[in-house]
């Protein structure tokens, strides 16, 4: 069936906290996770796509965009509860399919790991949690008090972030570029920001401590898994594929060729038939990718 969709974002209460969210579609439900800095925008091909043929929530994390920040500091254990609370906010009441780019495949694994009974798929979009190495950008926010002064509103740093998402320079768009300052001048954001980078990494890169852990935990789960990522990408380079298909060997992995840190959105069909039909193998009980452990590894991007 053919869902008519609202482009217009809405808010439900989530603990007590606004949160933005657009919902769209009728069948299995489906929640898309941005990454560190976004917002659901960064989902806005994926979600008229796949409201086609599922029930799609694309949401704010708490702190981003319209969504308010929580009670509690933002680490990546908050956020993964966030995800329970926001399901029970929005009755979702059968496992859901999560799809998570960045930090949001983060989140997406913390929460299953918790919750695996509540999650059909995992979808980890150039995740975090895979390797150590990430933008020098993000690693200078870890650090105090630069990474204030690094997170004050500034069109030409907005244009050098939106810039260094994507292979293609025609997506840093203007209007992507102006909505990322837009998002910067929330009076929450930055110390949201600040509160993840400092929970997550280091000036030296990503914590190992918390990505052990997490890895140890989620190659335990029993949950369908495809992870996808850019070969070009310059914030979490590609070489962390290669650590993926070592932790998870039982995964679906893909790898788009000149393509940045958002498949999702540089390659949005491509990425959406590579979605639909992982989706289509778990239900038919075939959800790795047996081909995998054959290919080449993976080297990083330059």
């Amino acid at each position: 069936m053919t869902a008519t969709t609202d482009p217009r974002p809405r808010h439900v209460t989530v603990n007590g906290r606004r949160v933005r969210h657009r919902v769209d579609g009728d069948g299995p439900p489906v929640v898309l996770l941005h990454g560190i800095g976004r917002t659901l925008r960064d989902f806005t091909e994926q979600h008229e796509l796949l409201a086609r043929g599922f029930r799609v929530h694309s949401v704010d994390l708490p702190g981003y965009g319209g969504s308010l920040p929580m009670a509690e500091p933002c680490t990546l254990p908050a956020l993964g509860r966030f995800v329970g609370h926001y399901l029970d906010a929005v009755g979702v009441d059968q496992p859901a399919h999560l799809v998570g780019n960045s930090l949001g495949g983060a989140v997406a694994m913390r929460f299953a790991v918790t919750e695996p009974a509540r999650v059909a798929s995992l979808v980890l979009i150039n995740s975090a949690g895979f390797g150590q190495e990430v933008a020098a950008v993000l690693r200078v926010l870890s650090l105090r008090p630069f990474g204030r002064l690094l997170l004050r509103p500034n069109r030409s740093f907005a244009r050098r972030v939106e810039r260094a998402l994507f292979h293609d320079a025609s997506f840093a768009t203007e209007e992507r570029i102006a909505y990322a300052l837009e998002v910067a001048r929330q009076p929450y954001t930055a110390r949201v920001m600040l509160e993840t980078c400092r929970d997550l990494g280091t000036f030296r890169g990503v914590r190992p401590q918390w990505r052990e852990e997490l890895l140890t935990e989620v190659s335990r789960l029993h949950v369908p898994t495809l992870i996808v990522w850019g070969d070009r990408d310059l914030i979490l380079p590609a070489g962390h594929l290669d650590a993926a298909r070592a932790r998870l060997p039982r995964a679906r992995t893909h790898l788009f060729t000149d393509c940045g840190h958002m498949p999702q959105i540089e390659r949005a069909e491509e990425f959406h038939r590579l979605l639909v039909d992982f989706w289509a193998a778990a239900e038919a009980g075939d959800p790795t990718d047996e081909a995998a452990s054959q290919r080449p590894a993976v080297t990083e991007a330059g």
